[in-house]
């Protein structure tokens, strides 16, 4: 950006000392001019942007100001991805010819590939003075998403919209906006006006679904996710949602379905492969044969992320608590369970419990008391481990009297 403020700041000079366009040349200088502007141009169309400048620079004299040399110049040096220079001579232009809107688009867009969001929205404000277009107003949109402004950018996307409502980019954009707002019910709404024109739109029709099951409705989520794989989309969002959506309906076969096509298409998400655990637990898999594959799957694939961590050491636990022979795994997955999470208190009386059913009483007594200490009273929980904790003790005294 330093170079780009050092340019702006030469072209500044140059235009004040630029005060009139340069006098009438000979008719040879103009046809001359007329050859090499031709041959510029055609040099940019076959990208060979370097040559196309190093003629055109020939005819920027500090003189006179040549509208059409520059433009083509400014063009030149956006293609070839030197946006400062872009940038610089695009001000210029905009400065001397102010009703020329391509210029300004122009600035708006070389501002943006410079990541100088705040000049691109005043660039593309100062077009919209002049016309209200649709794409340059979901580009500002776009320029307050890259600057977190949630706000400012659905505001932008809707203006477009009012003027262009079936343009499905820009419908996406602002469901998006919504859903990361958590405006579930604005989503809703937005993405039905569209479908109420186009029912089966392979981009806004997920997002609607998307939207349904982030709001907690399974129910019309599996109908519209349904509807996408009905009319032939095979994708991972779609068989990933439609799975999570039937787990959270209790449609156990259709979930481990859904999800196992899921991880045909992408198999590098570690909450897939634990969500496939999971659903075939519940649905009451044999534990070493399907359920634990599919955990450690996950397991190989895990970043030391805490929760992560807790919730699959938790499903393993839970794999192992049920067979008496191997309560001592459960023992050491619940450990580790809470240990990643201490705020999973249920760790600690399963623990105790596995203990008591393996007749430790005094480790289950520990684990018990550990778990009294944390928890609140008068909860179904405490007062379980208290019952527990009572019997315990009588256990124990029976065996020190004995």
């Amino acid at each position: 950006m330093r170079h780009l403020h050092i340019l702006t700041l030469l072209i500044g000079i140059l235009l004040c000392c630029s005060l009139s366009i340069a006098g009438a040349q000979a008719p040879d200088s103009l046809e001359i001019r007329k050859g090499v502007l031709s041959e510029a141009r055609y040099l940019k169309s076959i990208y060979k942007t370097d040559e196309a400048i190093e003629k055109l620079s020939a005819y920027v004299k500090p003189d006179s100001f040549d509208e059409e040399v520059l433009s083509e110049l400014a063009d030149c040096h956006f293609q070839s991805g030197d946006y400062e220079s872009a940038a610089g001579i695009y001000f210029l232009l905009s400065s001397r010819a102010p009703g020329n809107i391509l210029y300004k688009i122009r600035q708006m867009q070389t501002y943006s590939r410079l990541k100088a969001w705040p000049q691109s929205i005043r660039a593309g404000r100062e077009v919209l003075q002049s016309d209200s277009i649709p794409a340059v107003l979901s580009f500002i949109g776009d320029a307050f998403r890259q600057t977190e402004q949630a706000d400012s950018a659905l505001w932008y996307y809707r203006r477009s919209l009012a003027l262009k409502p079936m343009n499905e980019t820009v419908v996406s954009k602002a469901v998006n906006v919504l859903i990361g707002n958590k405006d579930y019910d604005g989503a809703i709404s937005l993405t039905g006006a569209f479908l109420s024109e186009d029912p089966d739109n392979t981009l806004i029709a997920p997002l609607q679904g998307l939207a349904y099951y982030r709001k907690g409705d399974y129910e019309p989520a599996i109908d519209v996710f349904q509807r996408q794989k009905d009319i032939g989309v095979d994708t991972y969002p779609v068989h990933y949602y439609l799975g999570q959506s039937y787990w959270h309906a209790n449609v156990l076969y259709e979930a481990e379905k859904e999800l196992l096509k899921a991880w045909q298409i992408d198999s590098s998400d570690v909450n897939l492969a634990y969500s496939i655990a999971a659903v075939k637990s519940e649905a009451d898999r044999p534990f070493e044969k399907d359920v634990k594959p599919w955990l450690d799957k996950a397991w190989e694939m895990i970043q030391p992320d805490p929760a992560t961590m807790s919730r699959l050491h938790q499903q393993y636990g839970l794999g192992y608590y049920g067979n008496p022979q191997t309560w001592d795994k459960a023992i050491e997955h619940y450990k580790e369970a809470y240990r990643y999470n201490p705020k999973f208190i249920s760790a600690l009386s399963t623990i105790a419990y596995c203990y008591e059913q393996k007749k430790d009483y005094k480790r289950a007594l520990e684990w018990y008391n550990k778990y009294l200490a944390v928890a609140k009273p008068g909860t179904k929980g405490y007062e379980f481990v208290t019952e527990s904790v009572k019997y315990l003790k009588g256990e124990l005294f029976m065996e020190e009297t004995e």
